[in-house]
């Protein structure tokens, strides 16, 4: 397990007090914590780590004082045995279309960098202050949301700490690189075609994209109220499982056998050599411990992915119900936002089929896939470099396109899902792999993917 996470740390410690094992530190009876770690120390580390340079285009709004105030609160629970929890002190950021109450929500866009601060948190950040986390702040993001890329150009690109010179992912770049930065152990995004899986691919974190409305109704600043969802990013499943446990509040499930299968046809057959490897030399791993694979057709992922070729995107004709107004003023918003929007304006009109068979595909995935967990990469190539796709428009755009091509349908079809990082061949970038199961059925993705990993990362 990470080593530096405090929410592995709660979590281990907590299961060895309950066990009995014998405990050379000092540990709290109540959360397991070690007491050597005290909520105030790790704020101040981790609002030291968002005010260094590098994190400049990560961390748009650092809640310093907010933070201080919730450690000393966590603190003083902690030596009144008084603790909320297992996560009680432990920090937390979020992408930049949650309201904090004193922040101005900017969605990443200079279009909204001047409005009124927020008088109100949103109901999610309203609930992990309920389990005593710390905010150390809001991070950065693709304008709008609307690119898998993490390119921002008001505010900065976060460096992707792998390679500086490739894109992040997004949009919600800033919380995977707060996470594989180390600045917080933890960080909550958004997903509607990718935004989560996307970058923990590139980045090299663990990054799940929930159920829609898992965590209760989504208050964001929405970009497709159809297929948006909450997204939780950190260096392990453990520590992301820790979250969603403590949000729903469902009892561990214990790991059985996993079944797995991998959709034939484009979504491996497309994939550049480096990430076919890695994923193939991940299945081999598997199956060598035990894992049954298979590799079959989905009608309803090919049937799904031929309705969105065809007619456009859901999520192209919200973004454009949402914010078409916006293209109207060609220095408002960044080029490539504005030439996404007005691609998408006609897309309310065409499609109609697309959101008719929604409902019916989703059912027939579930269907197909009986139990099985659906596997396949993350993202079909490696991180793009920036200056590539900053470089040329057309660029960009099928950069975009090709980054969102296998997450974005399984969105459609309402799927959970799970990136998990996978190593390539010396020298290589890792890459993601994704594992997807039906809308509803996310206590039993987490509970296999944390097999998965355990299978991929020995060491862990």
């Amino acid at each position: 397990m990470v080593d530096d996470s405090p929410l592995i740390e709660a979590v281990r410690w907590r299961l060895l007090h309950r066990q009995g094992v014998p405990i050379t530190r000092t540990v709290d009876p109540m959360t397991g914590l070690a007491t050597r770690s005290t909520a105030r120390q790790r704020c101040e580390e981790a609002l030291a780590r968002a005010a260094e340079p590098s994190a400049h285009a990560t961390i748009l709004t650092v809640t310093t004082q907010r933070a201080r105030a919730e450690a000393a609160r966590s603190d003083e629970r902690r030596r009144r045995g008084a603790v909320l929890g297992p996560l009680d002190g432990v920090p937390i950021v979020w992408k930049d279309l949650f309201d904090v109450v004193g922040t101005t929500t900017t969605r990443g866009s200079a279009v909204f960098a001047g409005e009124p601060a927020a008088t109100s948190d949103s109901a999610l950040v309203r609930r992990a202050r309920a389990l005593g986390m710390v905010t150390i702040g809001k991070t950065n993001l693709s304008e709008l949301a609307f690119s898998g890329l993490g390119v921002n150009l008001r505010f900065g690109t976060p460096a992707n700490p792998l390679d500086e010179a490739v894109v992040p992912g997004g949009s919600s770049s800033g919380s995977a690189v707060a996470v594989a930065t180390g600045i917080v152990p933890v960080a909550v995004g958004t997903d509607t075609s990718g935004s989560v899986r996307v970058p923990a691919a590139f980045t090299g974190c663990v990054g799940f994209r929930a159920s829609q409305e898992r965590y209760g109704r989504n208050d964001f600043r929405a970009l497709s109220a159809t297929l948006d969802s909450v997204g939780i990013l950190a260096r392990s499943v453990a520590d992301i499982a820790a979250l969603d446990r403590s949000l729903t509040a469902w009892s561990h499930v214990a790991s059985t056998t996993i079944r797995v299968i991998v959709p034939a046809g484009e979504w491996i057959q497309d994939c550049t050599p480096g990430v076919r490897a890695a994923f193939e030399f991940g299945i081999r791993t598997l199956r060598a411990g035990g894992v049954d694979i298979r590799t079959a057709p989905l009608a309803s992922l090919q049937r799904a992915q031929e309705l969105i070729d065809k007619c456009g995107t859901i999520v192209g004709a919200d973004a454009f119900a949402a914010y078409g107004d916006l293209a109207a003023d060609p220095t408002g918003i960044e080029a490539a936002t504005r030439r996404r929007l007005l691609s998408n304006s006609t897309a309310g009109r065409t499609i109609g089929p697309l959101r008719a068979a929604m409902a019916g595909l989703r059912h027939r995935l579930r269907t197909e896939l009986a139990g099985a967990i659906l596997a396949c990469p993350t993202v079909r190539h490696e991180p793009p470099r920036i200056i590539d796709v900053l470089g040329s428009p057309e660029r960009y755009d099928a950069a975009n396109a090709s980054t969102l091509r296998t997450t974005m349908v399984l969105s459609y079809l309402g799927t959970c899902g799970i990136s998990l990082p996978i190593a390539g061949a010396a020298g290589a970038a890792p890459s993601g792999l994704l594992l997807s199961a039906p809308e509803g059925h996310d206590h039993r993705l987490l509970a296999a993917a944390s097999t998965v990993e355990r299978m991929l990362r020995p060491q862990a």
